[in-house]
């Protein structure tokens, strides 16, 4: 099979909401009329970003699943998105199985696959995504305020719990394990959350890289400082209740303030706002936490639940060239 049967075979669709597809040089793309587009792209390597004998469903699920993050980090709804593929061979089975598990949760979201490009070499994987937004209600890093709450979604950490654990660092109960590997390979992105967050919200990111590191973008580019309860965010933590499951305290504040691979959003509210922060995050359908708040002051301070300053640098978040 060759390069243009495997994309006929495996990813050209029929396009219902793009004005053209897979199959021409160009995809052309329809925006409603006085949005403006939203446009994302990141990429997984493998040996990088994942195991290469990872499920090839869950994997296919987790490479649209963090461009999706983007826009739901954005307050943006999904049009479509763009794949470049590169394959060290053709292996039938792996990329039916990969493509049943983008394309399953592109159709959740109503995002097509519109074009793209496949090549021999190491296993990489590539995507762009695109979404509308209206003009002006864009969710930014860089609008946070002194006095502004800083909340997170869902859960933080258990994606890098089950790291650990696959890497050999930290053994798991069977249970606890599946339930961590899901968080890693299959996370959820927010993007419910993040329209319903459209008017309330101030600044807001997705959890890539871990909490830490992360807000600090937030922060920078908004010109302020930060205070994360550094406890608070550790009871979002599902893993945090298995009764087997022992770990230091070190160990723990590792997984959910630098753990990364959440794809959760960090995001600030004016603290006059709680009430509208929990409704939407009823409307999203998505549990919230409020974990520290903004400050004046520059800098990114972390204490435990009771007040006590501890050392940031003791959790290094993920960097690709540290």
């Amino acid at each position: 099979m060759g390069e243009f049967d495997l994309i006929a075979r495996h990813f050209a669709r029929p396009v219902k909401r793009a004005a053209l597809g897979v199959g021409d040089d160009c995809a052309l793309l329809r925006v409603a009329p006085g949005m403006q587009l939203a446009v994302s792209s990141d990429m997984l390597v493998a040996g990088c970003h994942f195991f290469e004998d990872v499920n090839p469903a869950h994997l296919g699920h987790k490479s649209l699943a963090v461009n999706l993050s983007d826009l739901a980090a954005s307050g943006a709804t999904p049009l479509a998105f763009t794949l470049a593929l590169s394959l060290p061979g053709i292996d039938e089975p792996w990329l039916k199985a990969f493509a049943d598990g983008l394309l399953r949760l592109a159709d959740e979201h109503e995002c097509e696959l519109v074009g793209g490009d496949t090549t021999h070499g190491p296993l990489n994987i590539c995507i762009t995504i695109f979404g509308e937004v209206p003009p002006g209600q864009a969710l930014l890093r860089s609008g946070a305020r002194a006095g502004d709450d800083i909340w997170v979604s869902g859960t933080l950490g258990d994606a890098r719990l089950a790291l650990d654990a696959r890497l050999g660092r930290i053994e798991l109960p069977p249970d606890a394990f599946e339930s961590a590997l899901q968080r890693l390979e299959r996370p959820t992105p927010r993007l419910a959350l993040g329209r319903a967050l459209r008017g309330i919200a101030t600044s807001a990111l997705d959890l890539s890289d871990g909490l830490l590191g992360d807000l600090s973008h937030i922060i920078e580019q908004s010109q302020v400082g930060a205070q994360v309860d550094a406890d608070a965010a550790l009871q979002t933590m599902a893993a945090r209740n298995h009764p087997a499951l022992r770990l230091h305290d070190d160990q723990w504040y590792q997984c959910v303030l630098a753990g990364g691979d959440d794809y959760e959003l960090v995001f600030t509210a004016p603290a006059s706002r709680r009430d509208q922060v929990m409704a939407a995050a009823r409307m999203a359908d998505t549990p919230v936490t409020r974990i520290g708040g903004i400050t004046k002051e520059p800098g990114l301070r972390v204490v435990d639940r009771h007040g006590k300053p501890l050392a940031r640098q003791r959790w290094a978040s993920f960097d690709h060239f540290a």
